[in-house]
């Protein structure tokens, strides 16, 4: 039985994808190990969001040779689609997969036998054409699953719709399918990615469904405890999705909105399908609908020809909405954007301090966020992550907690007393609700 071991740069995406390539290959009577268990094939998905993700992928490549010399190491993912015949220099590298060809790299690569040419099988982004459901399962807790791919949005600083092809999606019935089987094992929570998933439902190049149907279909599946919404466009953000969710059974109140600007005239810039008066006006209806909810937040600083003035924008904009963290993310240039061949380059330095300058600002919002919580009720689905004796676990919106380690509480949902902020910045919670209660999001939590 040979080995084969996988690797996995970026997105939740990824992971799920990464994941479900890994059990077609045991399904091949393939044996799945640890990376440093000396494969005979190492699969290293990558991604190339930005240019540290591509070094990654090069010393990935290079560890995986020192473990295992004589290995057969294959890329996949977003950067071998982007840049394959430089992948292909890389010392090492054995066979490079693009976007339409990595779910059929069993067959296409049978044997797995080196040769001294490196093989590159990576046909135009255009024909990644056809979607594959995926979903991880790399603990018990939570999985991704795959509802979405591609995107039909340009932006101007983005590489995805070249790495991926125009957006697609799987039916309902199918998903709905995929979530059953999800159910039927010991994951309690399932996370719906994607790489633009507000804009599900294109088949064939058709629209033929809406996310919101989706999601109220999902609703229905029994055996799920929770379900939460990725990243989504906030001009995808529909009233009737928000509505839904404030509602649901198992949907819980936590978005994450990309924003990537309060400058307008930097969003447009970006080519975004909004202004910044449409992304109040979607936390305002959350705010209103769930005053408890987790609104994460995504910002690029340093884009072409944002000035001081309009970072401090920005910054002032961020600061004044009623959000819960961000992810900061540093401008990097992408070979075959627009924003790449734009003049007012901010210099490095100059990016980094504002990065470091909106990383403080997310902590001030995380820390604001959480002591609104203490003292409430929540529900936490502990992880297995211990440290130091305590064990830690998210609530319905998002809260990282802490508790005194308790082996029984493993992938177990506890409804909790919040009571404070420990030196580490995770909520505590040293008190456990012994009966039915109403959490602080109205759904009764049973407790045995």
């Amino acid at each position: 039985m040979r080995k084969v071991a996988f690797y996995t740069l970026g997105c939740k995406l990824n992971y799920s994808e990464t994941s479900t390539i890994s059990r077609m290959f045991e399904s091949k009577g393939y044996q799945k190990v640890e990376f440093t268990d000396t494969p005979d094939i190492f699969i290293i998905n990558t991604c190339s969001v930005t240019e540290n993700a591509d070094k990654k992928c090069k010393k990935v490549v290079k560890e995986a040779r020192k473990i295992s010399p004589d290995a057969y190491i294959t890329i996949i993912g977003c950067y071998a689609q982007l840049k394959p015949k430089e992948i292909a220099t890389i010392p090492g590298v054995d066979a490079v997969l693009g976007a339409a060809e990595k779910f059929r790299l069993v067959e296409l690569l049978d044997g797995f036998v080196r040769e001294p040419e490196t093989k590159v099988l990576a046909s135009e982004v255009e024909n990644a054409t056809t979607f594959h459901t995926a979903f991880s399962m790399h603990d018990r807790t939570r999985t991704f699953l795959k509802v979405q791919d591609g995107c039909n949005y340009h932006c101007t600083f983005c590489t995805i719709p070249l790495a991926r092809g125009k957006s697609r999606s799987d039916s309902i019935e199918n998903i709905v399918a995929e979530a059953n089987k999800i159910a039927d094992t010991d994951v309690r929570e399932v996370v719906l990615t994607g790489v633009n998933i507000g804009d599900f439902g294109i088949q064939d190049g058709r629209r033929k469904e809406r996310f919101a149907e989706l999601v109220k279909a999902l609703d229905q599946v029994e055996g799920i405890d929770r379900l939460r919404i990725s990243s989504i466009e906030p001009n995808l953000l529909t009233n009737e999705i928000i509505e839904f969710v404030s509602q649901s059974k198992r949907f819980v109140p936590h978005f994450h909105v990309p924003l990537q600007s309060g400058s307008n005239k930097i969003l447009r810039k970006m080519r975004r399908r909004y202004l910044r008066e449409l992304y109040v006006d979607r936390v305002d209806k959350i705010k209103q609908l769930m005053p408890d909810c987790c609104i994460g937040v995504d910002v690029i600083v340093g884009f072409p020809g944002e000035t001081e003035a309009d970072f401090l924008e920005t910054y002032e904009f961020l600061n004044k909405l009623d959000i819960s963290y961000l992810h900061v993310f540093t401008y990097s240039e992408r070979v075959n954007t627009p924003a790449a061949e734009m003049d007012e380059v901010v210099p490095d330095k100059e990016r980094q301090r504002r990065s470091k300058m909106l990383r403080i600002l997310s902590d001030k919002k995380r820390r604001h966020f959480y002591e609104k919580q203490a003292g409430k009720t929540a529900t936490v689905l502990f992880e297995d992550d211990v440290a130091d004796g305590m064990m830690h676990g998210f609530t319905e919106n998002y809260v990282r907690v802490s508790a005194k380690y308790d082996p029984v509480l493993i992938n177990e949902l506890k409804t909790v007393k919040l009571t404070t902020i420990d030196t580490k910045g995770h909520m505590l919670a040293d008190e456990f609700v012994p009966e039915e209660i109403e959490t602080m999001h109205g759904r009764a939590v049973a407790i045995s």
